[in-house]
């Protein structure tokens, strides 16, 4: 089994919902198949069957979590000696070179990862050609979306 890594606060994060889904979720789908079942007739019943694709899908999910948590390589970015280096965990201020735009990305795991709270997978092209580099270094990533050029403004731990 292969571990992957994830934040404390990425892991902390699936807990929460692992705890949600268990101990709110699961209960409520319980009592509304039950609910159903007492309307009579299964084989007509949408609310019942409607009721039991919301318990398999919650299930699923909670195998998903457990085994996420089973694989999860915790990596506490603040207990490493950092210096100024792109690593895994850390935030990355950036400069487009080319729009002058100021972007910061925090670099995390496949099941942490969302471009839309600029949380991305550190095997992604973005996080691949950050991986490694300074402050104060100049980058050229190619991304889907073409060539960007940075500037690494700053590198933080936290």
């Amino acid at each position: 089994m292969e571990k992957e890594p994830i934040t404390v606060e990425g892991l902390e994060k699936i807990k929460e919902e692992l705890i949600f889904l268990k101990e709110k979720k699961r209960p409520e789908i319980v009592a509304a198949i039950a609910e159903a079942r007492s309307h009579g007739d299964l084989k007509e019943n949408a609310e019942y069957h409607a009721a039991k694709e919301q318990q398999s899908h919650n299930e699923g999910r909670v195998q998903e979590i457990e085994d996420i948590i089973a694989r999860a390589n915790v990596i506490d970015v603040t207990k490493i000696n950092n210096d100024g280096k792109i690593i895994f965990g850390s935030t990355i201020f950036l400069q487009n070179l080319d729009t002058s735009e100021k972007i910061n990305y925090k670099i995390v795991g496949k099941d942490e990862a969302d471009i839309k709270k600029k949380l991305i997978y550190f095997k992604s092209p973005i996080g691949k050609g950050l991986i490694g580099k300074n402050k104060g270094d100049l980058v050229e990533i190619s991304t889907p979306a073409g060539v960007k050029n940075f500037e690494i403004m700053d590198v933080k731990y936290t």
